[in-house]
């Protein structure tokens, strides 16, 4: 099988180099819960060992699933910490146990987790980037709704919130993302064998998040996610070859505003591509979503025309950011200020369209706000630049 070829070299699929500083990455990525991503890691774990590796199970939460619970076998698990909190035991992954033991591999389940009050890091993907950081590759899990510029995409999708999410920039620096992909159908009837949640949570799954059209959507969504990173990988590589092997210093950042108005973004983000291509600047495409203009009250079309700016400023290799916040102008500032960015780009709307988000208002306020930035305002109709 295909899978099989690929897991004979664990050097190649993780692209490993001899003596690499850093531990590499390995992203398991799913549509939804119950389409193997646990069960593949396990078997990937055991192929490991067998070909001599030292491997470790750092966390695995089969979620009672029998098949999924007898594949761990004798493979070595670390032991869980046990956190007390408000009169309860809480379970958590032994980060200083695992870089004490220093594997060469460790398995990490559920990498959107949040960890129990008293830990060293609130987030278990955290924890994976001092496991990285310490030399040790780390092979994870994430369904695709707990990235966190999809996650207002799914909200309005399936009408589920995603409270644990994941940085996009997280999942830019792994090595490998392998998508977990079964067909809708086959995964319903997981569900109805019991095989994904206990019996008792079955019909609530079917009349919500486990409903067709939901679910086609999401396993889309994680088909698209790695198409990008294999793109992404392979123009890098290019970038690389063309460099002769070294990668050129990032003196500049740029931050594109994202309007959940239709306008002018197409053309704004082709602009900041070719800017970013020249000063070979790092770019962010930030929406910055306002209690008044959530994912429940914009207009099916106002939706549609911000979706499809955020899939073509990741067609084009931006790191997509989804902000919150009741002020937009603080919260795009707040950010290009954490991320040293140099350029602030965005577009002019037409004069009717003078109370969308970034009106004529919006865009003086960023101007006049904006002192430590170059300010660039992209004409609606002709794409001129003005600073």
């Amino acid at each position: 099988m295909a899978d099989q070829e690929e897991r004979r070299d664990p050097e190649s699929f993780l692209g490993l180099e001899a003596e690499a500083p850093k531990g590499k990455l390995k992203v398991y990525l799913g549509g939804a819960a119950g389409v193997g991503k646990t069960y593949r890691m396990l078997e990937e774990a055991h192929q490991l060992r067998n070909e001599g590796h030292d491997v470790v199970l750092g966390l695995i939460e089969p979620h009672s699933r029998k098949e999924t619970a007898a594949l761990i076998g004798d493979l070595e698990v670390i032991p869980l910490r046990e956190i007390s909190h408000r009169g309860a035991t809480i379970r958590e992954m032994d980060l200083d146990r695992i870089l004490a033991r220093k594997p060469e591999y460790v398995i990490v389940d559920e990498l959107a987790h949040t960890n129990a009050p008293g830990s060293r890091h609130a987030k278990r993907y955290q924890d994976v980037m001092e496991l990285l950081g310490a030399g040790i590759n780390v092979i994870t899990a994430l369904n695709v709704q707990h990235l966190e510029s999809i996650a207002p995409v799914v909200k309005r999708i399936t009408g589920v919130e995603v409270r644990e999410t994941v940085p996009d920039s997280f999942l830019a620096r792994a090595d490998q993302i392998i998508d977990v992909d079964l067909s809708v159908e086959e995964l319903r009837q997981r569900l109805r064998e019991g095989k994904i949640y206990p019996p008792e949570q079955i019909e609530n799954a079917f009349r919500n998040f486990f409903r067709p059209g939901n679910l086609g959507a999401l396993r889309e969504l994680a088909l698209q996610q790695v198409a990008r990173d294999q793109r992404r990988k392979r123009e890098q590589r290019e970038q690389v070859k063309r460099e002769g092997g070294r990668r050129t210093a990032v003196d500049e950042r740029i931050m594109v505003c994202l309007s959940s108005r239709p306008g002018s973004s197409s053309q704004l983000l082709r602009k900041a591509w070719r800017a970013a291509g020249d000063a070979n600047a790092e770019w962010y495409a930030v929406h910055v979503e306002t209690p008044a203009e959530s994912t429940q009250k914009i207009s099916t079309r106002d939706f549609r025309a911000l979706l499809d700016s955020i899939n073509l400023a990741a067609d084009m290799g931006a790191e997509v950011v989804w902000l919150k916040g009741p002020d937009v102008i603080k919260a795009l500032l707040d950010f290009a200020h954490e991320k040293r960015v140099t350029r602030i780009m965005v577009g002019r709307t037409r004069p009717s369209l003078l109370r969308h988000l970034f009106d004529r208002s919006i865009t003086r306020r960023l101007i006049d706000q904006a002192r430590d930035f170059d300010v660039h305002v992209v004409s609606d109709a002709e794409g001129e630049e003005q600073q």
